[in-house]
């Protein structure tokens, strides 16, 4: 019996993972994305880590392919450059959402 290629079982967890995401996000209620939206944030906040980590990757003292030290490094700063905008972009977005459960001033 042979192995399924681990290219291709992984692969199918991303294809899977995409399906699952799908229907899990489409079907939260609007009184649960401010909270969601928080837990995202914090998520978020570790890719940035990460990425930061990748990005200040160093080669191994002596390593013959120097080439892949500078792919970490630039995914990691694409990777922190998306995690910020996602940030970014869910505060913004929570900001607004809290905003309309606030009691508008009535003008005299």
């Amino acid at each position: 019996m042979e192995a399924v290629d681990p290219t291709v079982f992984r692969l199918a967890i991303f294809v899977l993972a995409i399906f699952v995401g799908y229907y899990v996000v489409w079907s939260v209620t609007p009184a649960l994305h401010t909270p969601l939206m928080a837990v995202t944030n914090a998520i978020s906040s570790v890719i940035i880590v990460g990425a930061l980590l990748a990005a200040a990757a160093h080669g191994a003292s002596g390593a013959p392919d120097a080439g892949s030290v500078w792919i970490s490094k630039g995914a990691g700063a694409i990777a922190a450059a998306f995690a910020a905008v996602n940030i970014f972009g869910g505060f913004l977005v929570t900001q607004r959402m809290l905003a309309m459960y606030k009691k508008k001033d009535k003008a005299k």
